[in-house]
C-alpha cells in the first residue's frame, strides 16, 4: 500500500538526518496520500541508520488507526494528523529539534524577517505559538500541539510561511510534499542561525523594509515569480 509514498517519506527522513538537523532520533517526516485519507510517517524511536522504506507506517488521518505497518508510528503522529486536516494545501510535515530554531522556540521568540534570505523563503515573521495549557497537555498533548499551531495560523496562508515555533518545544515545518517540508526545515534553521548572528552584532536588529520583503518573496512565489527556470 502506498509504496511510492512510503519510499518518498523514507527518503525525506534520511535527507533530514543528512542535513544535520537531527540529533539521535529527534525528528520525523510524514507524507499525505493523494486522497488525503492516509498518511505515512516514520516509526517511533527507530534509529535512522536502521530504517528502511518498509518500516514506514501508514495511518488513517481521521481515526489515527494504523492501517499498515508492524511498528508504532511516531509519537508526534496526532500533531501531523491535525495539521493535515487544518491545512488543506499541504502534503508533507517535518518536525525537528534543530538547535538554532529550537533556541527561538525555547525562548518563545518569533523570528522576524531581518533580510532578503528570510524574505526569499518565508513571507513575514515566523511565529511562535502560545504555550499549551495544563488541561491541553493532559487532554491530548500531541493533538493539541497541532491545534495550537493551527490557531496560530488562523487567517494566514500556511504555504506562504511554512514553519512555526512551538513555544518551549521546537519547530514544525510543512510543504506540498515530504521533501518540500524538509527543505523548509533546512531553510528555517539557516534563517534562525542568521538571525542569532545578527542579534550578536546589533541589538535590536533592524527588520527588513516591507517593500523589499514583498519584492523578494514575489520573485520566487506566485503567478509573477521569475526566479529559476520555467
Amino acid at each position: 500500500m502506498l509504496d511510492r509514498l512510503r519510499q518518498d517519506v523514507f527518503e525525506a527522513n534520511i535527507a533530514l538526518r543528512e542535513s544535520g538537523l537531527v540529533t539521535l532520533t529527534w525528528g520525523n517526516v510524514s507524507g499525505l496520500s493523494d486522497d488525503r485519507k492516509l498518511l505515512v510517517i516514520k516509526p517511533s524511536g527507530v534509529a535512522y541508520d536502521r530504517m528502511r522504506p518498509e518500516h514506514m507506517v501508514v495511518v488513517d488521518v481521521d481515526s489515527g488507526d494504523v492501517v499498515e505497518g508492524d511498528l508504532r508510528p511516531s509519537s508526534d503522529t496526532p500533531t501531523h494528523r491535525v495539521l493535515y486536516k487544518a491545512f488543506d494545501t499541504i502534503g508533507g510535515v517535518t518536525h525537528t529539534h534543530s538547535p538554532k530554531a529550537t533556541a527561538f522556540a525555547q525562548a518563545r521568540v518569533g523570528i522576524d524577517c531581518l533580510g532578503t534570505t528570510h524574505a526569499d523563503h518565508f513571507y513575514g515573521p515566523i511565529p511562535v505559538t502560545r504555550p499549551l495549557t495544563s488541561e491541553e497537555v493532559d487532554a491530548g498533548y500531541e493533538a493539541n500541539t497541532g491545534h495550537v499551531i493551527a490557531e496560530t495560523f488562523d487567517g494566514r496562508d500556511p504555504l506562504a510561511c511554512p514553519a512555526v515555533l512551538l513555544a518551549g518545544h521546537a519547530p514544525f515545518c510543512w510543504g506540498s510534499t515530504p521533501a518540500a517540508s524538509v527543505n523548509n526545515a533546512i531553510a528555517l534553521e539557516a534563517v534562525a542561525a542568521m538571525s542569532l548572528d545578527s542579534f550578536a552584532l546589533t541589538r535590536p536588529a533592524h527588520p527588513l523594509e516591507n517593500y523589499v520583503l514583498e519584492k523578494h518573496y514575489a520573485r520566487k512565489h506566485g503567478p509573477a515569480a521569475y526566479y529559476g527556470q520555467r
